[in-house]
């Protein structure tokens, strides 16, 4: 396979395990509270969905090694801890998640079997697939991909193409905020870190012996070819989301809206398409997060022979647990665990991603450290009341926006910088 085709199916198939179940359900409902300002709900959701995982497929790109490596010049102990968080987490919401997605949109509404069946009979397919990682990633790349873009795509272009109708204004009071933390939902910058690792696990085993910068071009610009895939739909989404918000309860759920947009835009027949879609992108989703995973955990434990395959069982069988109950209510248990991990998510992606010079060891340990602190009015915030922090919202600023992190971590890195470059004059 010459490195042009080969870059093209990593590309496809890296977009395939990003979109998935929250890539299709939240960008329409986004648009539709957002009405005339879907723009800047768009941009705020654009930059935490595409240009941050971008960014982490840019970072693995640079280090090659594993999700370990990110967080190894914090420390070796805060790298393993912080790998296993986003393992779990990963492993018991947004895979599950697309069983739940799956069921609900595409197999309730035709057979009325349980939520149970649906979770194990997908999960089995799963396991399937990822003990067949390389024939898997292949299928990913070049078929499954282009029926789910050639779907989605469609009602996009209709729905876009369409006469609009007069929008409802938003109910958003800062939209680009609003659409950047609905961009965490997705996980997709968890999932840049996680997933980057695939394309070079398969380069690695690959029978062409590459360069690094061979290999550094060619995980980057599948990384590209990926995030402006996934760029282009969600910004169809949410815009159609937006076009149609006036022929929909404000009330409806996620999953009845685009449902209700794919019958608008492509008739009767929008609706088996869209079952199509929502299968297909859910499940290549499930299998490029369990591959992931395996993978990883393989490489931790080197000398232990049995640990894909057990780790592809363990994942499937949280997968069945979890997959079979309501998507909304695996969406609402997510969100602290998101305001906790999502922040040094992209502190870590940054980190990696700027010139070592103003990164040393010093600097990632301080701004992780940081992020971490002023992040955890954000986590708690779900849990207590917000009464109990509003000392803490009114006083570091963004705080009420979930984001008073942002400012102390900027402020500590250009701090630590000043002062190394001070120390060293």
């Amino acid at each position: 396979m010459n490195k042009t085709k080969e870059t093209f199916v990593f590309g496809f198939a890296l977009f395939a395990g990003f979109f998935g179940a929250g890539n299709l359900i939240l960008p329409p409902l986004l648009g539709f509270n957002s009405g005339s300002d879907w723009w800047l709900v768009a941009l705020g959701f654009l930059t935490s969905a595409t240009i941050i995982p971008l960014l982490a497929i840019f970072a693995h790109a640079k280090l090659q090694g594993t999700m370990f490596d990110f967080g190894k010049k914090v420390s070796p102990i805060f790298s393993s801890v912080f790998c296993f968080c986003m393992f779990a987490i990963t492993i018991a919401l947004p895979c599950p998640r697309t069983a739940a997605v799956t069921h609900e949109m595409a197999i309730a509404p035709y057979f009325g079997t349980s939520a149970l069946l649906t979770s194990i009979i997908y999960f089995v397919l799963v396991f399937v697939f990822v003990m067949n990682r390389t024939k898997a990633l292949n299928i990913l790349g070049k078929y499954l991909t282009p029926i789910i873009v050639l779907i989605v795509v469609s009602i996009v272009v209709v729905g876009i193409f369409s006469p609009i109708a007069e929008m409802n204004p938003s109910n958003f009071e800062i939209p680009i905020i609003s659409g950047l933390l609905e961009g965490y939902q997705t996980y997709d910058a968890m999932a840049g870190m996680i997933m980057g690792g695939v394309v070079l696990v398969s380069l690695n085993n690959s029978k062409n012996e590459m360069s690094f910068i061979e290999k550094r071009t060619i995980v980057a610009k599948s990384g590209f070819i990926a995030m402006f895939g996934l760029l282009i739909i969600y910004t169809g989404l949410i815009a159609i989301g937006a076009f149609y918000n006036t022929q929909f309860s404000e009330s409806i759920s996620r999953t009845d809206l685009l449902s209700g947009l794919a019958v608008k835009t492509l008739g009767n027949i929008g609706s088996t398409f869209l079952s199509v879609l929502v299968a297909l992108a859910c499940f290549t989703t499930a299998v490029g997060i369990v591959v992931s995973i395996a993978d990883f955990f393989k490489a931790y434990f080197k000398t232990f022979k049995l640990t894909y395959l057990i780790t592809t069982i363990f994942c499937c069988l949280v997968g069945v647990g979890v997959g079979q109950m309501n998507v909304k209510y695996i969406i609402d248990i997510a969100l602290p665990a998101l305001m906790f991990i999502y922040p040094i998510c992209i502190v870590l992606i940054l980190l990696n991603v700027i010139p070592e010079k103003l990164a040393s060891k010093s600097v990632f340990r301080a701004v992780v450290l940081i992020a971490f602190i002023f992040s955890i009015p954000d986590f708690l915030g779900f849990i207590i009341p917000v009464e109990n922090l509003e000392f803490i919202n009114e006083t570091i600023p963004f705080a009420k926006q979930n984001l008073g992190w942002v400012l102390p971590a900027l402020v500590t890195f250009i701090l630590i910088n000043v002062f190394g470059k001070l120390k060293s004059s």
